[in-house]
């Protein structure tokens, strides 16, 4: 499977992209844990994953960068 786009993910709102990212993390949890018991098919995805998350979590914490900005340039 691949990755989802950053250009995507950014035009998720707030809501959804925190959703997205727990939905993630659970995911990777199963996999870790298949990955751990030998069934899992595909390990390369568990790479795929991460790199996901590690792309959602900058995102958020991007947008929280830039309402730092905004209220203190008020």
């Amino acid at each position: 499977m691949k990755g989802r786009k950053p250009e995507d993910l950014r035009s998720l709102p707030d809501e959804e992209l925190k959703r997205t990212l727990l939905d993630a993390e659970e995911t990777i949890g199963n996999l870790r844990f298949q990955h751990a018991l030998g069934e899992l098919q595909n390990s390369a995805y568990l790479s795929t994953m991460r790199r996901d998350i590690a792309r959602i979590k900058t995102i958020i914490r991007q947008r929280e960068l830039e309402r730092g900005r905004e209220t203190s340039s008020k």
